[in-house]
């Protein structure tokens, strides 16, 4: 028995200094190691502290990204993959479209835009349909379509949809129509009607109320929506509020910072100057340009007996001696702005610009502004001029395409356009 548990605490020692020894080789064994591991890391240290000299960024970057291991290389990848990629390379490609209405404007936007224009063919057949014929593929493509509502408005506009619905059932990702002038912009609401004749003849007062009047604003909003617009951009618009007749994005441009800088540029007195509106409706235009320019403002309130005919007018505002600026977003028949200059003169201003963006000039505008005690009729060009500035040398032309072009790159790009609220990009 004795023997048996000497025996028994022999081994049960042995054990115990066996495996004592054992742990000291396995600590030997990883303190070996761990100095090799530090040896490995310093000699590679040293190796990359040595050859920075030579080895350029994107080679330190690859044996930097070669030292980790293959789960966090593949993690790294996992984690590239789920990032999503910029808005810009997701975009598709841009093509823009002229109508027949303004293609010279057409031709500097894509100019400044650095593309050609898309090729399309326009015909008319024997009884006067509007055909159009889209000659190259807008698949996944971004489309812009610029057509103005002058010349003939309803063919062009009728044109415009034909565009806007081919384009679309051919499978572009986006058409967006680019009208720099609106079409059917001033009926944009149902308003009282002043038929004196009517009103005697039936002895009442009926002519008080609001006539049956169309909304033709709203009808042509309908019709681009239904055609397949996705977005709207435009200049000026004669009611604001229009932007509301549609359930697509409107982006309504303004022709303001091109005047500011043709006033500074073009008239040397203008610090001596005052912003004239020629009715109450153009009063919030002329006070935001004369808050720009650090100068006075004035208002002429007018009285119509019908469309296109000014029975009275009334002058708010001092102007004697001054230089007046009329500012006014259309001219039709010129019949206001020239009644207005005469206002202004009768008043004592020395002398009088008209400064307009949208410049039709229909019927007898042309002669009456040659007959008018204007010094300069400026417009831009949302609608073409050429030829009223033959028949009219006092008719100039401010070029509004950059501020087309640069709203239709920020779109495409998916940048902010309200930078060209109050710019002019140069």
């Amino acid at each position: 028995m004795e023997d048996s548990s000497e025996r028994d605490s022999k081994g049960s020692s042995c054990d115990k200094i066996d495996s004592a020894e054992n742990s000291s080789k396995s600590l030997d064994e990883a303190t070996s190691t761990t100095e090799e591991q530090q040896q490995n890391t310093a000699t590679t240290n040293t190796n990359k502290t040595c050859g920075s000299q030579t080895l350029s960024g994107e080679e330190a970057k690859a044996a930097e990204a070669s030292s980790t291991s293959t789960t966090t290389t593949n993690f790294t990848e996992e984690t590239k993959a789920s990032v999503p990629r910029p808005l810009k390379s997701r975009m598709p490609n841009i093509k823009v479209f002229s109508g027949s209405s303004h293609p010279d404007l057409a031709q500097r936007i894509v100019d400044r835009l650095g593309h050609d224009l898309g090729k399309v063919v326009t015909k008319k057949f024997s009884n006067l349909e509007t055909c159009v014929e889209i000659g190259e593929s807008v698949r996944g493509e971004d489309v812009y379509i610029v057509q103005s509502g002058s010349g003939e408005i309803n063919d062009n506009l009728m044109e415009l949809l034909i565009m806007i619905n081919a384009c679309k059932i051919a499978s572009a990702s986006r058409v967006t129509a680019v009208i720099p002038c609106f079409p059917y912009a001033r009926q944009d609401k149902k308003d009282k009607s002043g038929d004196d004749k009517l009103a005697k003849l039936m002895k009442s007062n009926e002519w008080k109320f609001r006539s049956r009047a169309p909304i033709s604003a709203k009808l042509v909003a309908n019709m681009l929506s239904v055609a397949g617009a996705d977005h709207i951009i435009t200049m000026d618009l004669h009611a604001s509020q229009i932007q509301g007749f549609f359930d697509i994005p409107v982006d309504n441009l303004y022709a303001e910072p091109a005047v500011l800088k043709w006033i500074r540029e073009n008239i040397t007195d203008w610090r001596n100057a005052i912003i004239v509106s020629p009715d109450a409706g153009g009063a919030k235009r002329v006070t935001s340009i004369a808050d720009r320019l650090n100068v006075e403002f004035a208002l002429i309130h007018k009285e119509r007996k019908k469309a296109n005919e000014v029975a009275s007018m009334v002058l708010v505002g001092d102007v004697k001696d001054r230089v007046a600026i009329l500012v006014d977003d259309m001219a039709d028949t010129c019949g206001t702005i020239v009644h207005a200059a005469d206002k202004l003169v009768e008043a004592g201003a020395t002398k009088v610009y008209a400064i307009l963006t949208h410049g039709i000039f229909s019927g007898p505008a042309i002669q009456r502004i040659n007959g008018a005690c204007f010094e300069a009729v400026v417009v831009t060009n949302t609608i073409p001029q050429d030829e009223h500035m033959l028949n009219c040398p006092k008719i100039q032309c401010i070029d509004v395409s950059m501020m087309f072009a640069e709203a239709v790159r920020r779109t495409h790009n998916g940048e902010s356009v309200s930078y060209l609220f109050s710019n002019v990009p140069y």
